[in-house]
């Protein structure tokens, strides 16, 4: 394997040009052929010629509609077998558990908190190791073609800032969490805020250090972070409420995870009645709020999720992994209730969004295994254009940034990867491979009669990193694969 990041900023206006697929609704995914995206210095897409002739006649007709040269022009064009897609979006991930991904051993939630999660979180206080923590999972997301995370660093302000730098360095637009956590009765004595109190002090010394970073939030945006609910106290998630509602920011936490979970939450707070009702009581359950997981949500708390909308980060590794159960996402998004995806790292294994996609496919197959009508059966199921509109589209719409990527129109961001598909020869090796399998093309074999969407669906199934070629963020080139 051969990782090449480059990173200089664009000194060139920006023209790719060949076969662009992007979700044109939640269950449809469009296929542009012989077409031409334009892309100036700002990273924005300024013109599309659509189903030209060739790909010569798509770079002809953006140049005459932007007015541009050959000469200032940086050209990428797919070669065979090759498509652009979206960048795909990480609605929840800790990057601080990174260096744990595949090491949850029998555990349950609970558990595995206090086993294996809390006692690496604190070390990140040890900035070194911070660093090389936080570089290896940004870079290890891009590769796979991650081009927004959410993502969750720990409670040590220096260790979280050192997150944020990286990723602007790096070049992946993401939400960054300073984690709050003050309540003794839950939160290990080494690891935990002293009071509510030094928890919205430090969680604000977080938010300045990205304001200061990158002043109107262009890439890096801070986002609230109270773990859960059972770890925070009653003032501290009030105070994290008013700083939501004074600076307009995003928040991220997690809600019916585990059963063990929700019990300690009824525990914990029995006035509130249900897990959702703890997070509006206390002003935190807002069109801004992602909630990871919902995997036992009932009729009640999703009505009440939906009428505040607040949005679900569905993360189907983590819970087969953990053994928390089947997040019913068919229901949630007929509840109204907009759903992305998250790898959950490290309570999911991978940090790939496809294997979420196509790990929530399946999960939604055992879900219709459970019910009798076979009717009913067969909508429980997602299908792979629903599963890569959640990966995209969807999640762009959790984190509020729907209007800026997740597609290929005028007016977005480029946030994109260059797909490429294996091509087998009538020799039976693959374009580029030798006799002893020399190339590093992935998993995915494509013979030539296969229809796009055939394609599409071996990519989802058997996709992985070999396969993303290059990945831009906001017209940036952030990552390239040799």
């Amino acid at each position: 394997m051969v990782l090449t990041r480059l990173a200089s900023e664009p000194r060139k206006f920006h023209v790719l040009l060949g076969t662009f697929i992007h979700s044109k609704s939640r269950t449809e995914l469009e296929y542009i052929h012989n077409a031409g995206v334009a892309i100036d210095h700002g990273g924005k897409i300024v013109a599309i010629a659509r189903d030209c002739e060739s790909v010569n006649a798509a770079r002809d007709k953006v140049l005459e509609e932007t007015g541009w040269t050959q000469g200032n022009i940086d050209v990428v064009a797919c070669g065979e077998g090759q498509f652009f897609f979206p960048g795909f979006i990480d609605t929840h991930v800790h990057a601080s558990q990174y260096p744990n991904v595949g090491i949850f051993g029998k555990s349950t939630l609970l558990d595995w908190l206090e086993k294996y999660t809390f006692p690496l979180e604190s070390s990140l206080s040890d900035l070194a190791k911070a660093r090389k923590v936080y570089t290896a999972c940004v870079r290890r997301t891009l590769s796979h073609g991650t081009t927004t995370a959410t993502y969750y660093a720990t409670v040590d302000v220096p260790a979280t800032n050192l997150l944020a730098d990286l990723c602007l360095s790096l070049g992946q637009r993401a939400f960054v969490g300073r984690v709050c956590m003050d309540r003794k009765e839950l939160c290990p004595s080494y690891y935990r805020d002293e009071s509510a109190e030094q928890s919205l002090h430090c969680a604000k010394e977080s938010i300045a250090h990205i304001k200061e970073i990158d002043p109107g939030y262009e890439l890096i945006s801070p986002i609230l972070t109270p773990r859960f609910a059972p770890s925070c106290s009653s003032e501290g998630m009030k105070g994290l409420s008013a700083i939501q509602k004074r600076d307009d920011l995003p928040v991220q936490t997690h809600i019916s995870e585990n059963k063990g979970e929700i019990q300690l939450v009824a525990d914990t707070y029995p006035e509130s009645g249900s897990y959702a009702k703890v997070y509006d009581d206390h002003g935190l359950l807002t069109p801004r709020t992602v909630l990871a997981h919902a995997v036992h949500i009932t009729e009640d708390e999703a009505r009440l999720i939906s009428q505040r909308g607040s949005k679900v980060s569905h993360c189907p590794c983590s819970n087969s992994s953990l053994t928390s159960g089947e997040a019913r996402v068919r229901w949630m998004l007929q509840q109204g209730i907009e759903v992305g995806l998250g790898t959950d790292m490290s309570g999911g294994y991978s940090p790939s969004i496809l294997e979420a996609a196509r790990q929530a496919t399946l999960t939604s197959r055992h879900l219709a295994m459970q019910i009798g009508d076979e009717a009913l059966r067969e909508k429980t199921k997602l299908t792979v254009e629903e599963a890569l509109y959640l990966a995209t589209r969807g999640g762009a719409q959790c984190l509020g940034l729907g209007d800026k990527v997740g597609g290929f129109e005028v007016g977005k961001q480029l946030d994109a990867q260059l797909i490429a598909l294996g091509q087998v020869q009538d020799d039976g090796l693959r374009a580029g491979e030798d006799e002893d399998g020399h190339v590093d093309a992935g998993n995915v074999d494509i013979f030539g009669w296969e229809t796009w969407e055939e394609r599409i669906a071996k990519w989802l199934y058997n996709g992985d990193d070999r396969n993303t070629k290059k990945v831009w963020v906001k017209g940036r080139l952030v990552h390239s694969r040799r």
